[in-house]
């Protein structure tokens, strides 16, 4: 009776580690579905987290009420687990388009899982607590379970989501949900009732999600062209971000995370805007910088000035980069600029990047995605332009994306404000793009020996932008906020200027 009873024991909390697994990846992929489709990650996964681990502490109290059958109640769970889990992010990718409140579908879908889940430890304590004592039953149930948690926290970003996608992760973690409850159903068939009726409840939801899970690239398809409606012609998921890439006509537009990043309709007027300006000022453009800006359109316009002599581009995502080096369509629009032997591209995050330079750059530009989540938000901070600053040659020329200054006042001069604080001179213009309306870009100058009226070069054949810098100065009054703070790592405070703004837009 020993032996049976240990191994009894030991599958179960087999099952706890499972549990502690599978409903971590759960959240994990609520959270970044709704920051993908919603936006403000640091946000939606706050709220996640929050409503996922309430959820918990609801789905625990409620377990007291439950007094018989406590194993075919358990297996019942964790098949319903499995199920709700493991289809979620099929029925949230495909709602999202179609459900007038999404955000109360994601937090339901949310609120059940964690419910469940958290129905199950008190109920495999209940099963165990006549045959292991109290203190070994406690010890090794919440080590099983936060070893569970931890191997989901690693894989999640590492291997899942690059590897499965999100909805092929909780598809994959559905089935081993209800593996383990059909492993249950066959070991312990003795100790449970109604274990055929069980049994085909498991291999039924097994088989269900074993099909949604051979045709996830269909319904994420599907889902995708919903919600750009567009053309889908390439996706892939990094570890940092999906890219969608979408054709129309002759249009290409490029989405990371549901965001449009540029259309090559127009992005000559945003990409000439940023570069043209501070490459025609700045006294020398020999060791050029580019900050974000991995897929190469910005580095293919300094390439336009042949004084330079090498340009570095920092960008996070290797994915990125390797995209925009390789695919033919998107090597078209930057005419190969990534692969020109001037240029040199880190994969690293610019802000550790920076700080750990001793090369001196004289121009710099900041292509950054806006500040949507504080992860972004520290790369527009009074203490990133001071690492910058560091850096830059005398007489050196930075420019930054600003985001729009029509849709996003408070978060443009923001922006500008921080920037102001370091730099020995600084403007601010804007360009419109008709994809994007007026977008605006901040200018500084490392010294008061230039200004920025000056013009030391120009090159042939440009589109939009004619040197004439005055031009795209001006802003009208519903383009102006003077009443903003600085942008410190302490305070964050542009991240939220930005999800006020666009927020409402949205």
């Amino acid at each position: 009776m020993g032996k049976k009873f240990l191994k009894f024991e030991y599958l179960l909390l087999f099952a706890v580690f499972t549990i502690a697994t599978c409903g971590l990846v759960y959240e994990l992929v609520a959270g970044t579905l709704a920051s993908y489709l919603l936006g403000d990650s640091v946000k939606q996964f706050s709220f996640i987290i929050g409503v996922y681990l309430f959820s918990m502490g609801v789905g625990s109290y409620f377990s007291k009420f439950f007094s018989k059958n406590l194993l075919n109640t358990f297996v019942e769970i964790e098949i319903l687990v499995g199920l709700i889990g493991g289809l979620s992010s099929v029925v949230l990718f495909l709602m999202f388009d179609s459900v007038y409140s999404f955000q109360l579908l994601l937090y339901f879908l949310v609120f059940i899982t964690g419910c469940l889940v958290g129905l199950e430890i008190p109920l495999l304590m209940n099963i165990l607590k006549d045959k292991v004592e109290f203190k070994d039953l406690v010890s090794n149930v919440f080590t099983f379970d936060y070893i569970g948690a931890l191997l989901a926290s690693i894989l999640f970003p590492l291997f899942l989501v690059p590897k499965l996608g999100i909805i092929g992760t909780s598809l994959f973690f559905g089935m081993i949900n209800i593996s383990i409850a059909l492993a249950l159903c066959f070991l312990l068939k003795k100790e449970l009732k109604k274990v055929r009726v069980l049994q085909f409840k498991a291999i039924f939801s097994f088989t269900t999600l074993l099909t949604v899970f051979l045709f996830s690239d269909v319904i994420l398809s599907f889902s995708e062209g919903k919600l750009y409606g567009e053309n889908i012609i390439y996706t892939h998921s990094t570890q940092y971000q999906r890219i969608v890439l979408t054709h129309n006509k002759n249009d290409y537009r490029l989405y990371l995370n549901n965001n449009l990043q540029f259309s090559s309709v127009d992005e000559y007027r945003y990409h000439e805007a940023l570069v043209h300006p501070a490459m025609a000022m700045a006294k020398k453009v020999d060791h050029v910088l580019v900050l974000g800006g991995g897929d190469g359109l910005a580095v293919r316009e300094i390439l336009k000035y042949p004084e330079v002599r090498d340009i570095t581009l920092v960008d996070l995502d290797q994915g990125m980069t390797t995209l925009f080096k390789t695919n033919k369509i998107l090597t078209g629009f930057n005419h190969n600029a990534l692969n020109n032997p001037k240029v040199s591209v880190y994969n690293q995050d610019a802000y550790i990047w920076s700080k750990n330079q001793s090369k001196r750059y004289d121009v710099v530009i900041i292509d950054f995605p806006d500040p949507s989540n504080y992860s972004l938000g520290k790369l527009y901070s009074l203490n990133f332009y001071s690492t910058v600053k560091n850096i830059l040659a005398p007489d050196a020329l930075v420019v930054i994306q600003t985001t729009s200054p029509y849709f996003a006042p408070k978060s443009f001069w923001c922006i500008n404000k921080t920037a102001q604080q370091v730099f020995s001179q600084i403007d601010a213009y804007h360009a419109y793009v008709p994809s994007f309306g007026e977008w605006g870009y901040t200018i500084a100058i490392n010294s008061f020996a230039t200004h920025f009226n000056t013009v030391n070069r120009t090159v042939k054949g440009l589109r939009f932008y004619d040197y004439q810098f005055r031009k795209l100065n001006y802003f009208s009054q519903d383009m102006r906020n003077n009443d903003i703070e600085i942008n410190r790592l302490d305070n964050q405070i542009l991240v939220r200027y930005f999800d006020e703004e666009w927020g409402n837009i949205q």
